[in-house]
């Protein structure tokens, strides 16, 4: 650990080599000393070595309190001058707090979380905060019950010893409790994950937490690869613009333009003078962004109960096809043929509310607006919604959309009132307003289209395959050019009699679309099937999901869906494991492969270099009923049906990786040791950083063999 006088850089592991050279015949004359030198100590774990500080000694013990009920107790006892870390420090930016992880076996069920005594509290001006720890001697408890028979439970800590000098680096020890005998004992000794794990007489058929895989202390410290921020904040800002765009295109629709000179008027020449009159109005704006973020509030809670519930949702089969039907109905609505509106009484209350005037006034006048324009903003609303489902970010994604939305359409109403001139350079009302709607009903046709897809790839129907969904999409893009030309007609369209500039010019933008897609139906030598569009990456069925050429991997490769067969290959073959955690409905999974791993460079990795195996976590496919199980977890605090190869998965990645978003990607060893940091997507992830990765976990692995 490296510290100035005012802070200390987190402490980081770096690994190093030494190279044992044979004794000289003058060392071996020494007989006693030869003798000496290579006689072992008894005591593994606890054996002093020179140069190496082992302040602190762990002991484990487990206690029967009747009814399948059982008392595991972990203590440390830490020479003096040494403490650890309670469980829960003030901030995450400062020495590493002491964790508890235990393995998920059917039938365990973990009463709380692990109890500690109460620690010391001490202001480290270091690290600017109070630090909670333990002294001399600190026991751990955690109870657990058995709903069926009792098996082996494997547990480990992580902790950090620290001093008056500083720290040591966080360290992680092992324990084992067997319920049937009432003993406990601590894992010895640098063993490999392999060894560690072997005393686990459970007999589950998978085991979801691996102990020696610890994400923030691989084999290899630091690859040295520069990525910004996992990708939630840029498509928070992403999907705020979309939001935005949206509410334009909602400001644009018969429901809602001509409000806009109504009620600005109705402030302006309403009030006692101009300047009560533009305030009114920008509270009013004000309001209409407050309403649409509430709409978000409810999805807050929602997440706060389930941390995965929007991964589970967007890849939900009965979710996705209620989707569909929803933006089928919203396209008709939006086609003319009949009209989505709520109840008239909601909005008859809100308008006379209105009549208040001032603040609560103006919010009423802004919650009537919301009310009497969902005809024409519902759908733009579902769709902003069940994008943000079908994404990482979930309720604050959704909360970032709505913001945009809600800007958009608040802003006009403040602008035109502090310059109402402004208002005569807008346009008139008119067939125009539904010639928009009209097109905003193809896209919904095609946003359909997608989720229905969602939910054929994660449960492999083949109904919607890649040259289906391409052709539909093509036909809804030649719809739209068609209908600007006037050669189709909707029941709220008047004759065309003349095509204007904009409408001829979306018509000709539509046209280069329609001309793009059908480019994807171009063959690719290289991978054996269709090119793939970059600009459809994630929207698109992948171009393996298909009829005519149809591929089970990415760009052709021998990749694994199976994670213990994939092991057994990387065995066999004596190479790293590439393990690529992806989904079946994951845009950023198909970002990657579309644009990164088809590069020379990577893909030859990928294809000579490592086992792949990719991990669909939305793969809604049933397991056989051998290998169904329910399984608790102490990271989760609760209880998983395992009954589809995606829940495998899923758990997998959460238990072991501390991780629910795709893509993941990380490189371990056959002998499952972690060779790097895993990486998911991020905004600038280029070629280039993830082939210097990749060769980074293969130069570790190297290393690794050598040892």
């Amino acid at each position: 650990m490296a510290c100035d006088d005012s802070k200390c850089i987190f402490p980081a592991p770096m690994p190093f080599t030494v190279v044992l050279k044979p004794l000289s015949e003058a060392d071996k004359c020494n007989e006693k000393a030869t003798e000496a030198a290579v006689e072992a100590p008894t005591e593994a774990e606890d054996a002093p070595v020179e140069g190496i500080k082992k302040p602190v000694r762990w002991q484990a013990s487990i206690e029967g309190k009747g009814n399948n009920g059982y008392v595991l107790s972990m203590t440390a006892i830490m020479e003096a001058g040494w403490h650890i870390y309670a469980q829960v420090l003030p901030r995450n930016d400062g020495p590493v707090a002491t964790s508890f992880s235990f393995d998920s076996i059917p039938g365990l069920a973990f009463s709380g979380k692990v109890k500690e005594g109460k620690p010391k509290k001490e202001y480290d001006p270091n690290y600017m905060m109070d630090l909670f720890y333990f002294e001399g001697e600190a026991t751990f408890v955690q109870e657990v019950t058995f709903s069926g028979t009792p098996s082996v439970i494997n547990g480990a800590v992580k902790f950090m010893a620290c001093n008056a000098e500083g720290c040591l680096p966080p360290k992680t020890v092992r324990f084992v409790f067997d319920p049937a005998g009432l003993t406990a004992s601590v894992v010895t000794g640098e063993q490999t994950q392999a060894q560690a794990v072997t005393s686990d007489t459970s007999g589950h058929k998978f085991q979801y937490f691996k102990p020696g895989i610890d994400k923030d202390n691989p084999f290899v410290a630091d690859c040295s690869i520069s990525l910004s921020a996992q990708e939630k904040g840029g498509t928070l800002w992403e999907i705020f613009i979309l939001g935005f765009i949206g509410g334009l295109l909602a400001l644009l629709t018969p429901c809602v333009f001509p409000m806009v000179p109504l009620t600005v008027t109705f402030f302006t020449k309403g009030s006692n003078n101009r300047k009560r009159g533009v305030r009114n109005a920008v509270i009013f704006g004000i309001f209409v962004l407050l309403i649409y973020l509430l709409f978000s509030l409810p999805f807050h809670l929602i997440e706060s109960i389930h941390e995965n519930i929007f991964n589970e949702i967007s890849t939900n089969v009965s979710l996705n096809i209620f989707f569909f039907v929803t933006f089928v109905v919203f396209a008709i609505s939006f086609f003319g043929y009949f009209e989505i509106t709520l109840p008239s009484s909601i909005a008859n209350r809100a308008d006379k509310q209105s009549n208040t005037g001032g603040i609560i006034g103006a919010f009423f006048m802004a919650l009537t607006l919301a009310i009497v324009s969902f005809s024409c903003t519902g759908p733009i609303l579902g769709s902003l919604l069940a994008s943000s489902l079908s994404t990482d970010g979930g309720a604050m994604q959704l909360s970032a959309g709505m913001a945009g939305f809600g800007l958009a359409l608040g802003i006009p109403f403040a602008i035109f009132a502090m310059f109402p001139s402004w208002m005569q350079a807008l346009p008139k009302s008119g067939g125009w307003l539904n010639s928009v709607k009209v097109v905003l009903a193809f896209l919904e046709v095609a946003a359909a289209l997608k989720f229905f897809s969602n939910a054929d790839l994660v449960t492999r129907w083949g109904l919607l395959k890649y040259e289906v969904f391409m052709g539909l999409w093509i036909l809804v893009s030649a719809g739209i050019v068609l209908y600007l030309l006037g050669f189709i007609r909707f029941p709220h369209d008047s004759k065309l009699k003349k095509r204007s500039v904009p409408r001829m010019a979306f018509a000709v933008l539509f046209t280069v679309v329609t001309v793009y897609l059908c480019s994807g139906f171009r063959y690719n030598e290289n991978t054996g099937t269709y090119h793939s569009l970059p600009l459809l990456s994630g929207l698109a069925p992948p171009v393996g999901y298909s009829w005519i050429y149809p591929k089970e991997c990415p760009h052709n490769l021998n990749c694994e869906h199976d994670y213990e067969k994939a092991l057994a290959r990387a065995r066999a073959e004596n190479k790293p494991l590439f393990i690529d955690f992806t989904g079946y409905a994951c845009v950023n999974c198909r970002k990657v492969e579309e644009h990164i791993w088809i590069d020379p460079a990577v893909l030859s990795i990928l294809d000579e270099e490592v086992i792949v195996v990719s991990l669909h976590v939305d793969d809604r496919v049933a397991l056989p009923d051998s290998l169904k199980e329910t399984v608790t977890s102490a990271r989760r605090q609760g209880t998983r049906d395992i009954v589809t190869w995606g829940d495998r998965w899923s758990v997998f990645q959460i238990e072991t990786f501390v991780s629910n978003s795709q893509p993941y990607y990380c490189l371990v060893t056959p002998d499952e040791t972690l060779l790097t940091r895993p990486i998911g997507y991020s905004p600038d992830l280029t070629a280039e950083k993830y082939e210097q990765w990749l060769r980074c976990g293969l130069d570790g692995f190297r290393q690794y063999s050598e040892k």
